[in-house]
């Protein structure tokens, strides 16, 4: 299978700030890709990269092709990747489905709008219950919902999602995982998962990598960096 994103000696910085180094990764299309590390690995920064957000960069980013350094923010949406950051990122004065109408901003196509919201109300029926409730008075698992649905109204090709798991519970972290697994599954939607919960993430996704003070240590497919004892006792505690 050929790879919808390739990161080819990745640096990105903040200012004086150096925080990847010569990282190099690959996104199957139709695959899940998981990045895993501790705090502070650099984790955030290289999502922020491919969307050229926030930071300054060198090295290769291609997408389908098409390379993506020096591109502004809005044009790598519209060539398909959609990102969920970390702390959700809704519009709390807003209600859901305004929420929902801004992920579609950069569509034309009114009639298959109208159709992706009934699609999204399919993986998330809460959304559905509250479309109208203000986003700010959602659970923490809802607004996440919000978030990764609104998302899906872009109609990406790439779904870039950052700690979804963070600060949910259980049960709910449960059912996110679930409904990623659909719409991969259902739609052959690639996804690039930045998670702490190694043993979640590693579930998820087909192939994994592991970041550690901004450099890529281990590479390869989800079972077989499960399955390293040095990756069980420092990321998933077994």
């Amino acid at each position: 299978m050929s790879a919808i994103l390739e990161i080819d000696k990745l640096d990105a910085s903040y200012g004086e700030t150096h925080v990847l180094h010569g990282v190099s990764l690959d996104v199957e299309e139709r695959g899940i890709t998981a990045l895993l590390g501790a705090n502070g690995a650099g984790k955030t920064t290289l999502l922020r990269a491919i969307c050229n957000m926030m930071v300054r960069s060198t090295g290769d980013i291609r997408f389908v092709g098409t390379r993506l350094n020096g591109k502004a923010t809005e044009t790598i949406a519209r060539l398909g990747i959609a990102h969920v950051p970390d702390g959700r990122g809704t519009f709390s004065h807003l209600t859901v489905e305004e929420n929902l109408r801004l992920g579609a901003y950069t569509r034309r196509d009114r009639d298959g709008v109208a159709v992706d919201f009934a699609r999204v109300y399919g993986y998330f029926p809460r959304l559905e219950e509250r479309h109208k409730q203000q986003a700010g008075t959602l659970s923490g698992g809802e607004q996440q919902m919000l978030a990764i649905a609104r998302a899906l109204m872009m109609r990406p090709k790439l779904l870039l999602l950052d700690e979804p798991s963070f600060g949910l519970a259980p049960l709910i972290v449960k059912e996110i995982f679930r409904i990623l697994a659909a719409i991969n599954e259902e739609e052959g939607m690639s996804m690039l998962l930045v998670e702490q919960n190694a043993s979640l993430a590693l579930d998820l996704a087909d192939h994994a990598y592991l970041l550690e003070t901004g450099t890529i240590v281990m590479g390869g497919e989800a079972a077989v960096i499960a399955g390293n004892e040095s990756v069980r006792r420092s990321y998933l505690g077994y």
